[in-house]
């Protein structure tokens, strides 16, 4: 048997013909007709009664709460689908309506879609308020998944299924899974069936194990250390998650499918490599023989939605004066650096910043791995290329560097400093291109400037020390410090300026800092953030382009 398309397919060809072809899901298959009478319930006339029209991520952030709490997954999984649908429709619309909010039609069907394969796809509801057991037992879709999956493989036909939607796709699958499960004699429920689906289709198109844990919007980062350890961060806290692989080959099937779609190579001769998902997640992925227990994936998700300085003084990663400080040091075109150590938010701050520069202005944005998210019209996105099969073609983030200055820039942002980039880095911030922004990995505001220094030592630059020190010292105007604190919360933690030099040392004055005073029994920090009371060494700046009163206000000197 086959889809009725008479060509058999290998599992290579299943694989890349699914991933080149298809790359919307079952679920919209699923939705289109079993969430008709929710859809329905966003009735088009949403402006005439005043109501204010919100994206699709604003809307899952306002409902999700809601039904986490009024839809038990045990409890759930026992209804039809079409009516689970529709009283998750009914609530979605009512929620809204309830706020004075309303979301497009193909938006509100998404969102049905969403909660839906939450509760019934994994038969658990993605809720970030709820940890799941790691030693959950396997589900009976599950157990089967071994056992139907060669024999989809085999009877599939990957040129034809990669023409169709995925809802086409996953009405024939329901129909082969069916056959297959009545000759195999598994017996398994309707409920169980559907399941079975979601989980093939995730296999096929998607990461396997790791596509639950990639639409929970709680979970920032997923590690998965060998086939049967995948961790996740979650609110800053790392936990053991359920999910598994089946395998080492199992795993290495996901792997492959993430490289081979961004035209990247992994085997033992190349068992390195940074990559992109589809929806701009950074994935990074290390095998054996470099790692011993089998391979290694980390997942940084990609930010559905855009966190901006006022949002983040609202959620305690900075006070309000330190927002306004550094939005008028982006409106000034200071040079700013990010420092921080791994996964203290560095990107995320870089984010917000960026988010001051004028729309009139040309951006060029230099990653290893684009993961940038700027908003302004005129942006030039480079990314770096490592060496081919025979260590050629490698480009680097100093090639670009040198490339973005011949591209007209009225700034360069640069997603990390890490090596001898560093210096022509510093060039451009010298040179005109005021308004720069950069990350660095650093645990003080001091030692991110010795790591510049160190990182034109290292790229083969003989300079003397006080004349690498002078450069970094007309070309930094701002360092903000930020850390993840113990209790999982991203905090700025330091707001320095460099005032010049003084001898053969870089001048630096502290505007604000955080101070830790105690913690809780449950291990969260209490501090607060402090203003020095220092007239900055920018406020001629400032005043120049009209904020010296408001940036005299926010310092409070």
């Amino acid at each position: 048997m086959t889809l009725g398309f008479g060509r058999r397919a290998t599992p290579a060809r299943l694989a890349n013909g699914l991933a080149n072809g298809l790359a919307n899901g079952l679920a919209n298959g699923l939705a289109a007709g079993l969430a008709t009478r929710p859809v329905q319930t966003a009735r088009p006339a949403a402006a005439a009664r005043g109501l204010v029209p919100i994206d699709m991520a604003t809307a899952r952030t306002l409902v999700q709460p809601l039904i986490a709490r009024s839809f038990d997954p045990g409890e759930a999984c026992k209804r039809p689908r079409g009516e689970l649908a529709a009283a998750l429709g009914a609530l979605i619309t009512s929620t809204l309506e309830g706020q004075g909010r309303s979301i497009e039609i193909r938006h509100h069907r998404e969102l049905v879609t969403h909660f839906l394969n939450g509760i019934l796809g994994a038969g658990r509801l993605i809720n970030p308020d709820r940890q799941e057991s790691a030693g959950r037992a396997e589900s009976a879709a599950e157990r089967a998944l071994p056992q139907v999956m060669p024999q989809v493989l085999d009877r599939i036909d990957t040129a034809a299924a990669s023409a169709m939607n995925r809802g086409e796709l996953g009405r024939r699958l329901r129909d082969l899974v069916a056959a297959i499960l009545a000759e195999q004699a598994i017996p398994l429920n309707t409920a169980e069936q559907r399941e079975l689906v979601t989980l093939l289709i995730d296999d096929m198109l998607g990461l396997g194990p790791l596509e639950p844990l990639l639409a929970d919007d709680s979970i920032n980062d997923i590690m998965a250390n060998g086939p049967k350890m995948i961790w996740v961060e979650r609110r800053g806290k790392l936990e053991l998650s359920d999910a598994k692989f089946r395998d080492n080959g199992h795993m290495m099937g996901v792997v492959t499918r993430i490289v081979t779609g961004i035209g990247r190579r992994i085997d033992e001769a190349s068992p390195l490599v940074d990559a992109r998902l589809p929806d701009g997640s950074r994935v990074n992925i290390i095998i054996p023989p470099l790692a011993l227990d089998g391979p290694a994936i980390s997942i940084r998700k990609f930010a559905r939605q855009t966190i901006d300085l006022d949002r983040m003084a609202e959620q305690g990663n900075m006070s309000k004066p330190m927002a306004t400080v550094l939005k008028i040091a982006s409106r000034s075109r200071l040079n700013i650096l990010v420092s921080g150590g791994t996964g203290s938010g560095k990107t995320t701050l870089l984010n917000a910043l960026s988010q001051m520069i004028s729309p009139d202005e040309r951006i060029v944005t230099i990653e290893d791995a684009a993961e940038l998210q700027l908003q302004q019209p005129h942006v030039v996105r480079l990314e770096t290329r490592p060496p081919n099969l025979e260590g050629r073609g490698e480009v680097t983030m100093r090639d670009l560097v040198k490339n973005a200055l011949r591209m007209r820039p009225d700034r360069i942002i640069l997603g990390e400093i890490r090596g001898s980039e560093a210096i022509d880095m510093l060039q451009a911030m010298n040179t005109g291109h005021d308004g720069s922004l950069g990350t660095i990995h650093a645990n003080r505001p001091r030692e991110a400037l010795t790591r510049l220094e160190n990182m034109v030592a290292m790229g083969g630059f003989n300079l003397p020390t006080l004349a690498v020190r002078t450069q970094i010292a007309a070309a930094v105007h701002l360092l903000v410090q930020i850390a993840r604190m113990r209790d999982g919360v991203r905090r700025i933690t330091s707001i320095t300026e460099v005032t010049g030099i003084e001898g053969d040392v870089i001048a630096l004055q502290e505007l604000f800092s955080f101070k830790v005073e105690s913690s809780t029994a449950d291990g969260s920090v209490i501090g607060s953030f402090q203003s020095a009371g220092l007239r900055p060494h920018f406020a001629p700046r400032a005043a120049y382009f009209g904020l010296g009163e408001l940036l005299t206000e926010a310092i409070g000197a």
